[in-house]
């Protein structure tokens, strides 16, 4: 394990990792009772059970520490060491029984993702991504990698429901000017950057929970991930909630020349 993050905060980012598991796995393929949130996206009783599962360890464990998550929004944002928590990213997915979601934990310090866990509970897959000791995928060193044009690229979305305005645009020249679009894998998308089997990928409107864990992930296996513009993904949400991930910086600078319109 990394002295940059220390060993007991990665150690301690597993736990949670599994205890989220425990909860969603007997519950997956299940027909769950789904909630409407204020901006119309779904919930469900294992989105909001994970959370709090989650928010009582990191209590118990660092008292001090700061915790962002999706369902139960922020306490404690200021300080040093920020949790940031997804229970279940793509919980559509998850509603409709398709294994493309995961729970993602996320730490950051100063503001600046550290540290990110991707975990997939019911196919038992993990990507974990650390500052200073790389990227792992169920306890083996992944790379990034990516083709060495834009033209010849696959590149992941979860769907273009998600993209209005100017977004739309830019996701339709995205679209024209590569080789491949795969949509509907939310968080997965990205981890497969960092395995080297996506070239790009990209979403519009998401969270800080939505990014926070998936920027280790990416960055320490090599690759590179940015907002639309080249913004730094921070706790402050500078992009506008427009993220984009590449698998080297040649690609990462097309994709966003063509999402802004310049090539």
């Amino acid at each position: 394990m990394t002295d940059s993050i220390g060993r007991d905060l990665v150690e301690f980012a597993h736990l949670l990792a599994d205890a989220a598991g425990d909860i969603v796995r007997p519950a997956a393929r299940s027909r769950r009772v789904v909630h409407r949130k204020a901006d119309a996206s779904p919930v469900t009783e294992i989105d909001r059970a994970v959370e709090v599962r989650l928010r009582e360890m990191i209590g118990a464990r660092y008292p001090g520490h700061g915790v962002i998550g999706e369902e139960f929004g922020d306490d404690r944002r200021e300080a040093e060491h920020v949790w940031v928590l997804d229970p279940v990213d793509g919980t559509k997915a998850f509603m409709a029984g398709l294994p493309v979601y995961g729970t993602l934990i996320g730490l950051a310090r100063g503001g600046h993702p550290v540290l990110g866990i991707i975990d997939q509970p019911v196919a038992r897959e993990r990507w974990t991504g650390m500052d200073g000791d790389g990227t792992w995928y169920n306890g083996e060193r992944v790379h990034a990698e990516a083709c060495d044009r834009l033209s010849d690229a696959l590149v992941c979305t979860t769907s273009a429901e998600y993209y209005e305005g100017d977004d739309t645009s830019a996701l339709q020249r995205i679209v024209s000017r590569t080789r491949w679009m795969v949509y509907g894998g939310n968080c997965l998308s990205f981890a497969q950057v960092a395995c080297g089997l996506v070239d790009v990928a990209l979403e519009a409107r998401v969270g800080v929970h939505d990014y926070c864990a998936l920027v280790p992930v990416v960055t320490n296996a090599g690759g590179v991930m940015t907002g639309w513009r080249g913004e730094p993904l921070t706790l402050d949400l500078a992009s506008g909630g427009r993220i984009l991930a590449s698998g080297n910086r040649a690609v990462h600078d097309a994709a966003m020349a063509c999402l802004a319109g310049d090539v």
